[in-house]
């Protein structure tokens, strides 16, 4: 053992244990770290807390913390890396609990890893900027690539990159954005751990094969949802399998309340080449249940899918481009649509159970395909030879919407040409990971806030409505108990205590802005409150069509000659705020579109920013000084700057390209 750091004096070779004094430390021997709470903070995952590498040595952090980051920081400002596990063979690390950083684990280049009982919860997460009525495109997530590790930039709990062979169980991951992400990796075994209340992924496999996914909890990992307003799930999901992750078994896991509960996708190679997918993986026995958007996804791939329930999603299945796969003895209820596959080919759906879906089976074609895919210029992609036999729809509207498909064998009962598909053996210690009957279940109880889904551990006040109604309603959620009043400003309410769960009505002073703050507290003393702060502003709008000449933003003169012509429309608005793949107002095209807007505002006492959020162009001016320039095209981001109480001017200029446009301005408390 040796160490860039000073030792334990008792930490000598016949009782080797250390107690970290600083970061640096680097284990390479058999090692207990003496139980206590570290702060010991790291600018970056080139500078992790630990390193570990030798053979055939075990490295026990039982009763140790190790904190990245002090109380009160923002999870987005989390960084660093606590443990890296950097080479060898036969290592074992458990017990630790790691909280505050930007990855707890990095393991790589390891064969034979034993990660167990590992709490690695409350590390880094993105701030999230989708509100109640309305989501915002900065949130959506992108995996597709990760052959430089890119992944990392998400953060994780733990992370695994070329591992081979061992086991990941007993670990718990929940409050943070991903909790395991695995990349080239295989023959390991994920079971019983805990990878929930997540803002993005529970597990995550990328070019990783031939592994075992049993008996783990993967519930609530989620964006991009509000109930009653949009489900969108912003590419979030229990599970993520990407690019070439085959031969895996996947079964008796919880999987449920995940933007999608399944996210599989043959990978980019195969969008370009036409080869490979993510194929031969079995899933049998999980419980893909409310989702906002699939149940399970499964594009491009070829793959069996036995006995699970698929319960409330939009769709239960959606199997794009899905060949030669099998769907047998799934229970699905209450879909939107439970099985809808387009340019599918070769797939058996026999003896599944349909209730109360809207839709039980859709098969179709469409005449055009993305030109930028690969996959169709290298494959047959007709939809067609498909058999339906044995299922049973209950309650459901549209049993079967086939069209544009040939070849549909439809039979009463599965045939023996069909082949049996036996449960896979249990872990001996494998734990029930499904959700108790009677518990909390349901779309409904899916609550994302600016930090991700909410875990009803403990109480929460949230609008049950729309967000801006006056008055304002607030559901009390969390454990049963009572409330009461500790602090109100802005506002006035309609009670003064209650129980939880419940609601409470507040209705915000008269006057110029909306500034309500509402803090109560349960019957043990624990605060939890909202607040709410917006300052109308009247704006001036107009907007101009550039289709006719779509390169005019690119040189600033040109596009300010273009506004000084007449408007294509004019507007007023109280609140710019734009999100739409369609005109931004009537009479305009959908693409090659500008805005400006002109206003008076004036700020009140107290710390604010101009926030804006764009897509793809904007600059703004405050009092003819420009404060905000982001120009040049680019996907939806966020951009602040200060603004100082008293009166301004503001004008805005901001244009659209193609695809979606999103624009938002607005005064917010600074953080």
């Amino acid at each position: 053992m040796s160490s860039k750091g000073p030792l334990d004096a008792r930490a000598q070779p016949g009782a080797p244990s250390i107690t970290p004094l600083k970061p640096g430390t680097v284990i390479e021997q058999s090692t207990a770290v003496r139980p206590g709470t570290y702060a010991l903070s790291s600018p970056g995952i080139d500078a992790p807390v630990f390193v570990i590498r030798g053979r055939d040595i075990t490295v026990d952090f039982s009763g140790v913390e190790l904190v990245g980051a002090r109380q009160g920081t923002d999870p987005d400002r989390y960084a660093g890396l606590a443990i890296l596990i950097d080479g060898g063979e036969g290592i074992t690390v458990k017990g630790a609990r790691i909280r505050g950083y930007k990855v707890g684990i990095l393991a790589r280049n390891v064969t034979g890893l034993h990660l167990t009982g590992i709490d690695v919860s409350h590390n880094w997460k993105q701030r999230l900027y989708s509100e109640v009525e309305q989501e915002s495109l900065v949130d959506w997530m992108s995996y597709h690539n990760n052959e430089q590790d890119e992944w990392l930039r998400y953060g994780a709990g733990l992370y695994l990159s070329n591992v081979e062979g061992g086991d990941i169980d007993g670990n718990r991951a929940v409050q943070g954005q991903n909790g395991l992400m695995i990349t080239r990796s295989r023959n390991l075994r994920v079971w019983n751990n805990e990878f929930s209340f997540l803002s993005a992924i529970g597990l995550g496999l990328y070019r990783s094969t031939d592994s075992t996914i049993m008996h783990n909890k993967i519930d609530w990992c989620v964006r991009g949802y509000s109930h009653g307003f949009y489900n969108r799930g912003q590419d979030s999901a229990g599970i993520l399998m990407y690019e070439q992750s085959s031969r895996n078994v996947v079964a008796y896991n919880s999987v449920t309340h995940g933007g999608d509960g399944l996210f599989l996708w043959a990978g980019q190679s195969t969008m370009e080449t036409g080869k490979g997918g993510s194929n031969d993986n079995l899933f049998y026995g999980n419980d893909f249940s409310h989702a906002p958007a699939n149940g399970i996804e499964a594009t491009f791939s070829r793959n069996r899918f036995v006995a699970n329930r698929v319960e409330e999603n939009w769709h239960g299945v959606w199997g794009g481009y899905s060949y030669e796969s099998l769907f047998l003895r799934n229970a699905f209820a209450s879909n939107t649509e439970a099985i809808a596959i387009e340019h599918g080919q070769d797939n058996v759906i026999a003896g599944n159970t349909f209730t109360n879906d809207e839709t039980g089976i859709r098969l179709w074609w469409n005449p055009t395909q993305d030109p930028n895919w690969g996959y169709p210029k290298h494959h047959d992609t007709d939809s067609r030879d498909y058999l339906l036999a044995g299922n049973t729809f209950l309650g459901v509207k549209t049993p079967a919407n086939v069209t544009g498909t040939r070849n549909v064998l439809r039979e009463e009962a599965v045939p023996e040409t069909v082949p049996d598909v036996p449960a896979p053996p249990r872990l001996s210690d494998g734990i029930d990971a499904m959700i108790p009957a009677g518990a909390r279940r349901g779309r409904q109880y899916i609550i994302v806030d600016e930090w991700g889904p909410y875990d009803w551990q403990s109480p929460k006040l949230w609008p049950s409505g729309r967000s801006d109604a006056t008055p304002l309603g607030l559901r009390v959620l969390g454990p049963e108990g009572t409330w009461s009043v500790d602090q109100v400003r802005g506002a006035r309410l309609s009670a003064t205590s209650g129980s939880i769960p419940g609601e409470l009505i507040v209705t915000p002073a008269p006057g110029p802005f909306v500034d309500v703050s509402v803090l109560l507290r349960d019957g043990r003393g624990r605060p939890f409150g909202y607040e709410r702060f917006f300052l109308p502003i009247n704006w001036s709008l107009q907007f101009h069509d550039f289709s006719g000449d779509p390169k005019v933003p690119e040189n600033a003169e040109a596009f300010g000659r273009f506004l000084a012509q007449p408007p294509a429309r004019l507007g007023r608005s109280e609140r710019l705020h734009y999100l739409t793949s369609r005109e931004l107002a009537e009479g305009l095209p959908i693409d090659h579109v500008a805005l400006t807007g002109s206003a008076d505002v004036e700020v009140p006492a107290g710390a604010f920013d101009l926030q804006v959020i764009s897509d793809d162009g904007v600059r703004v001016w405050v009092d003819d000084r420009l404060t905000i320039d982001h120009w040049t095209p680019h996907e939806s981001a966020v951009d602040r700057a200060p603004i100082t109480r008293g009166k301004h001017k503001l004008r805005v200029e901001y244009y659209e390209l193609t695809g979606f446009a999103e624009l938002r301005v607005d005064i917010v408390k600074r953080r």
